[in-house]
């Protein structure tokens, strides 16, 4: 049958007319690359059988070239291009709400400080029922779908028909359109006992900026010490970076530089600008954390400027250049790499053989999150520190303090709750009904120092989950960790991204770790 089917083939390409040769249409003798290239798209315009999206071809191939590099050079399309920058760039327009699909209804978690709907006094837990007409509720409605009909050009309007909570009626709302400011700084919290911690989810172009707001008001507050969460941050602009390390590093010492074959070393060294040059400081980091973030932790473990606590990072060592193409596509290519202030480049390898995206999964297999002892990492060419400790490269940043993941967190039942939706469908229905009592606790402080799961939530919750199909029977320590999840899920649907981290941060291992090396109680 192989056989046949061979010499099939073979006979289908003679079919027609034997005694004619197939037509030249042209040669690829002394043709350079650039030009061949151009040939072949040409003749399957001309010549192939089905109709073809020539651009749509094209943006594939270009993909595809550019993938063969390295597994951070890629091409993005005019389509793409807009909603990859603005994170990066660090806004948007739109109305300016954080919002959250629930039951086919869109409830707005909290206006963006700043943003259109703020000041027009749109409140958490406002339903968005239709935007100009168009009905956002009770139809299958997706984010991609809210964001299309409430995003738009600056200036523009948009009339949103609203149901709030104590109203009979719905009611309609005229919003202009502006910019709606994308944070970096995801919560600036002050514990009690004076330790200032900033979680930062992205280096974007505003990130600086709002790092220094943040940490003047925690040092107006009082913080004795901070501790910089960069766990799950994968990274942004090199510069963001830069700018941050120089508000902990003294004058004059090497932040990060950067060599590449058609790239001339470049050197980046700190001002006499710091902020905090004196300030107790330790870093969080985990396999979440990237790019700039690794940036950052090298430059303050190299220098010796404080504790890197957590578990080894990603690995990105590459840097790319982004190049504008005149459609409105992009590319972003890599032109060098970055070394840490001891010499070390962090990129893990990649390449023929290797499969680069299957590298969580690999950590996980062979325990390296439980156990520092597992942890792979090229020690074949050893660095120092400015005091002279030993650090390593090729793969990521190790942290000078291994602190294992929670093992717990892989409970099927806790598995079950976080990826279906259920724990998040509770804690907004439970922050949704109670909102009137819970905001009378006045902050996210309070709440977390006065509010209980008790064990009639939990039962709640449990048969919640069952009528969502969640069967797993939990143990004591699953449901230990579902109350903590829970509470701080509702924290979240009342004070936003700060609520939710100030009630985790009472039992995360790796912050309290932290908190207590650098002189926290």
């Amino acid at each position: 049958m192989a056989l046949m089917l061979v010499v099939g083939l073979f006979i289908g390409h003679g079919i027609g007319h034997p005694e004619r040769p197939l037509p030249v249409i042209f040669s690829t003798r002394g043709t350079s690359a650039n030009e061949k290239v151009g040939q072949v798209l040409d003749l399957i315009d001309r010549q192939y059988v089905d109709p073809v999206e020539k651009e749509a071809l094209v943006d594939e191939v270009l993909q595809d070239l550019l993938q063969q590099l390295d597994p951070h050079s890629y091409y993005i399309s005019a389509a793409e291009l807009r909603a990859a920058q603005e994170p990066l760039e660090g806004s948007f327009e739109g109305i300016g709400v954080e919002f959250a699909i629930q039951r086919d209804t869109i409830v707005v978690v909290a206006p963006v400080e700043g943003g259109p709907s703020e000041a027009l006094g749109i409140r958490s837990g406002d339903r968005i029922l239709q935007a100009d007409s168009v009905p956002l509720a009770g139809v299958g409605i997706t984010n991609r779908e809210v964001m299309d009909n409430l995003r738009g050009p600056g200036g523009s309007e948009v009339k949103v028909t609203l149901l709030r909570p104590g109203r009979k009626a719905p009611f309609d709302v005229t919003i202009t359109r502006g910019k709606v400011p994308i944070t970096s700084v995801a919560a600036a919290i002050l514990t009690p006992d004076s330790t200032g911690y900033i979680k930062l989810v992205r280096f974007a172009r505003t990130t600086h900026e709002e790092f220094l707001q943040a940490a003047d008001d925690l040092l107006s507050r009082g913080m004795k010490r901070l501790v910089l969460d960069l766990r799950g941050n994968g990274g942004g602009y090199l510069n963001s970076a830069i700018d941050l390390a120089d508000e902990f590093l003294p004058e004059g010492r090497m932040i990060v530089y950067t060599e590449g074959r058609h790239s001339p070393r470049r050197d980046f060294r700190s001002s006499d600008r710091g902020l905090l040059e004196d300030m107790p400081l330790a870093v969080l980091i985990d396999e979440g954390s990237a790019s700039a973030s690794e940036i950052l932790a090298g430059a303050v473990q190299d220098n010796d400027r404080g504790l890197v606590v957590g578990r080894r990072t990603f690995g990105k060592g590459l840097v790319q250049e982004h190049v504008d193409l005149p459609d409105q596509s992009a590319v972003r290519l890599t032109t060098a790499r970055y070394y840490t202030p001891s010499g070390r480049s962090i990129q893990r390898p990649y390449g023929e053989g290797i499969d680069y995206l299957a590298d969580f999964e690999d950590r996980f297999l062979h325990g390296e999150l439980v156990n520092k002892d597992s942890v792979h990492q090229d020690t074949s060419e050893v660095f120092t520190t400015l005091k002279g400790r030993k650090v390593y490269g090729g793969g990521g940043i190790m942290p000078d303090i291994f602190v294992a993941a929670d093992t717990a967190e892989g409970n099927a039942y806790l598995s079950a709750l976080f990826f279906s939706g259920v724990l998040n469908q509770f804690a907004f229905d439970v922050a949704d009904r109670e909102r009137a009592a819970l905001e009378a606790f006045g902050s996210s402080g309070a709440f977390d120092a006065g509010f209980r799961v008790d064990q009639a939530l939990l039962e709640e919750l449990k048969r919640f989950a069952a009528g969502q199909g969640v069967r797993e029977e939990p143990s004591s320590e699953a449901l230990r960790l579902a109350a903590e999840r829970l509470k701080a899920g509702i924290a979240r649907n009342i004070w936003g991204s700060s609520g939710f981290y100030e009630v985790l941060l009472d039992d995360d291992p790796i912050f309290q770790r932290a908190r207590s090396e650098i002189g926290g109680a």
